[in-house]
C-alpha cells in the first residue's frame, strides 16, 4: 500500500505524464494517533498525516469555524485609516467607488463590497476596467470619471498595490484611494489614504495566503464594527456579513490560494451557504451549468469560475459583478446565459492559442531554463492566463504566455510550487524590463515590448534558477493504492470530511492498480471516457479530462486490455438517478 519515500511508487519512474510517482510522506503513527483519538478511518488519518495536519490541529481542520480562525481585522496595517475614512464616507452620505479587477477574485470582492455598502445605505459606484481596452489595474481616466460621477473615496480592490503613476494622477485630483489588495508590494506603497494588503513588505499579518475578497471580508467586518460602535444602525436594519460567504468560497477557491487556516474557515462556511442557493446569480449559473447536487470547492473552480471569468476575458467586463449582486431571477438568467455563451467563445479561442503555444514551445530551445515562454500575434489577452496554466500543467514549470499586439505584449503567468513567479516580475519591472508588472508566488501578469522579449525570457529564467534547490523533477504523490472496486461510494463520502480541496489541501489521489481500460471513447472537448475493471470484478467509471491530445488519451484510446495503473482522485457521480463513483484520470503507466 506504501512504499518508501525515496522509493518510486508502483515502480513507476516516468509515467505517460513524465512524472515520477510516489506515495506522500505521512508519519505512520501519528495517522494511527489521529484515528484512535478522534475515531476516524484509517485512510483519513493517513490522508491528515500526509497533509501534515498535528494532532492538536486535526478537530479544528475537519470542522474549521470562523469563530476559531477569523483574525481581528484591525491587525492589518492601515485597517483603521480605510474604516475611519470610510466610516466618515457612509455618515455624512458620501458615493464610495469601487475599482476592481475583471478576474473572479476581483468580481467576488467588488461584489461583495457592493452588497455590504447599499446594504448599510451608502450610495456606491462600480466599475471594471475592460481587459482590451484599459489593461490591469487603476487607470486614472477611470479613477477621474468615479469622481465626475460623485465618487469623494474610491476602493481599489484585488489591484492597486503598484499603480504608482494612476494613485499619484488621483491623488493630485483630490480622489480619496484606499487599496485593498493581496499582491505581492515592493518596498514603496502607492499613494493613498490607506492601502491594507497582509503582503506589504512592512506587514507582519500571517493571512498572506488570503485572497483579495478575504482582504474585502475583513474590511467590511471591521467596518461594520467601527458602524456598530458609532450607532448607525441604530433605528436601521443590520446586515448580516455571513449571508454573503458564498461569494467569498467562489473568490478564494477560483484565485487559486492555499485552502488552509482563515481560507479554509471562509470556503467551508461559504459552501454552507451556498447550499441555500439564495445568491439568485450563483443559483442561475449553477443551473445553467447542469449542476444539480450540492455544489462543492470543485463546481466553483472549475465550473462556475470558468463561467464568471469569461466576461472579463472575452466579453463584457462587469458581467459578473452583475450577476452577483443582482436580486432579480430574470436578470440573474439573462446574465448567466450571457456568461454561458461568452464561456463556449473563450473555449474555442483558448483551443486555437493553446495549439499554437504547444507548437511554439515544442520548436523551441528552453536552453535550460526552468520557464516555459511562448508568444503570438493576434492571441487573445482574455485567454493566455488558462493557456499559461495548460502549458504549466504540460511541461511542469513556470510558463509565461504574451499577447502580442503591435510593439507590446500582454503577458500572463503560471508556476509550480515553490518558485515565486510574481517576484521574478516584480524585479523585472523594476529592471527595467517591462512596462508593468506585478503578480504574487503562483501568478503574475505583465506587459512588455515585443523587443525586450528575449532578454526578459533570459532574466526570469535565471531568477527562477536561483531559486531551485535541484533539477526540476515532475513527481505524482499519491495517497494510497486500491482496486477498482475499492473506490466506493462509502469511501468517498468519508473522504469529504478533508474538504473543501483545493491548494495547499489537495484532493486525495489514489492508483488504482492493475486495471483493464473498457470502452475509450472520446467525450466533449477532448475528454477521454472509459472503464476500469479489476481482477476482483469490479468496475469503475472514468474519464480523463482534455487527454485527447497527449499520450495519455493516446493510451488509453489505443488500450487493447493490457494492465494500467491509473492515478487520479475520486468524485461521487450522480446521473439520472443513479449514483455511481468515477474517477478523474491524472496519469497512467503500464503494469509491468
Amino acid at each position: 500500500m506504501s512504499a518508501g519515500v525515496g522509493e518510486a511508487f508502483l515502480g513507476i519512474e516516468q509515467s505517460l505524464t513524465g512524472r515520477r510517482w510516489q506515495v506522500a510522506p505521512a508519519d505512520e503513527r501519528l495517522a494511527l494517533t489521529i484515528c484512535q483519538r478522534l475515531g476516524l478511518p484509517d485512510v483519513v488519518g493517513r490522508v491528515l498525516a500526509a497533509r501534515r495536519v498535528g494532532l492538536d490541529e486535526a478537530p479544528s481542520f475537519l470542522n474549521p469555524t470562523l469563530r476559531e480562525l477569523l483574525p481581528d481585522p484591525f491587525h492589518l496595517r492601515d485597517m483603521d485609516a480605510a474604516v475611519d475614512r470610510l466610516a466618515n464616507a457612509i455618515e455624512r452620505g458620501e458615493t464610495i467607488g469601487v475599482f476592481g479587477d475583471y478576474d473572479v477574485d476581483g468580481a467576488t470582492a467588488s461584489a461583495l463590497l457592493l452588497r455590504y455598502f447599499k446594504a448599510v445605505g451608502a450610495p456606491v459606484l462600480v466599475h471594471i476596467p475592460d481587459r482590451m481596452a484599459e489593461g490591469y489595474g487603476p487607470n486614472l481616466p477611470a479613477l477621474l470619471r468615479l469622481k465626475a460621477a460623485g465618487a469623494g473615496v474610491v476602493l481599489t480592490v484585488d489591484c492597486g498595490i503598484t499603480a504608482f503613476e494612476a494613485l499619484q494622477g488621483a491623488a493630485a485630483a483630490g480622489v480619496d484611494v484606499i487599496v485593498v489588495d493581496h499582491h505581492e508590494a515592493e518596498a514603496a506603497l502607492p499613494q493613498a489614504v490607506a492601502v491594507v494588503n497582509p503582503n506589504r513588505l512592512d506587514e507582519t499579518s500571517p493571512h498572506g495566503q488570503l485572497a483579495a475578497v478575504g482582504v474585502a471580508f475583513l474590511l467590511a467586518v471591521a467596518l461594520h464594527r467601527r458602524l456598530r460602535d458609532t450607532g448607525w444602525f441604530n433605528g436601521r436594519q443590520t446586515p448580516d456579513l455571513m449571508q454573503w460567504l458564498d461569494i467569498v468560497a467562489l473568490g478564494t477557491v477560483c484565485d487559486v490560494v492555499p485552502l488552509v487556516g482563515v481560507n479554509r474557515a471562509l470556503v467551508t462556511q461559504g459552501l454552507k451557504v451556498l447550499a441555500r442557493r439564495s445568491n439568485p446569480g450563483i443559483a442561475a449559473l449553477a443551473d445553467l451549468s447542469g449542476v444539480r447536487e450540492r455544489l462543492e470547492a470543485f463546481h466553483l473552480g472549475y465550473v462556475l469560475g470558468p463561467r464568471v471569468n469569461a466576461g472579463g476575458r472575452v466579453g463584457q467586463a462587469d458581467l459578473g459583478v452583475r450577476l452577483l449582486t443582482t436580486e432579480d431571477p430574470v436578470e440573474a438568467l439573462r446574465l448567466a446565459q450571457l456568461l454561458e455563451g461568452y464561456n463556449k467563445d473563450r473555449q474555442e479561442i483558448e483551443a486555437a492559442v493553446l495549439l499554437a503555444a504547444i507548437e511554439q514551445v515544442e520548436r523551441g530551445d528552453d536552453d535550460g531554463l526552468p520557464l516555459v515562454v511562448a508568444a503570438g500575434e493576434g492571441w487573445h489577452p482574455g485567454v493566455i492566463g488558462i493557456i499559461a496554466g495548460r502549458l504549466k500543467e504540460r511541461y511542469n514549470r513556470p510558463a509565461c504566455v504574451i499577447a502580442l499586439d503591435g510593439g507590446e505584449g500582454k503577458g500572463s503567468g503560471r508556476s509550480v510550487p515553490g518558485l515565486d513567479l510574481g517576484s521574478a516580475i516584480i524585479a523585472a519591472r523594476q529592471a527595467g524590463l517591462l512596462i508593468k508588472g506585478g503578480g504574487h508566488a503562483m501568478a503574475a501578469g505583465f506587459t512588455v515590448a515585443r523587443d525586450r522579449l528575449d532578454e526578459l525570457r533570459r532574466f526570469i529564467g535565471d531568477r527562477l534558477a536561483a531559486q531551485l534547490a535541484g533539477p526540476l523533477r515532475p513527481v505524482l504523490e499519491l495517497d494510497c493504492a486500491l482496486d477498482p472496486g475499492g473506490a466506493t461510494i462509502e469511501l468517498v463520502e468519508t473522504l469529504r470530511q478533508l474538504g473543501p480541496f483545493g491548494s495547499g489541501n489537495s484532493e486525495p489521489r489514489f492508483a488504482i492498480m492493475g486495471a483493464r481500460v473498457v470502452a475509450p471513447r472520446v467525450v466533449g472537448m477532448g475528454h477521454v471516457s472509459c472503464a476500469l475493471t479489476g481482477r476482483g470484478g469490479g468496475r469503475l467509471k472514468a474519464i480523463a479530462f482534455r487527454s485527447a491530445d497527449s499520450d495519455l488519451g493516446h493510451a488509453l484510446l489505443a488500450n487493447d486490455g493490457t494492465p494500467m495503473h491509473l492515478a487520479g482522485t475520486l468524485r461521487i457521480d450522480s446521473w439520472q438517478g443513479n449514483t455511481n463513483v468515477q474517477m478523474f484520470i491524472e496519469d497512467a503507466a503500464p503494469a509491468r
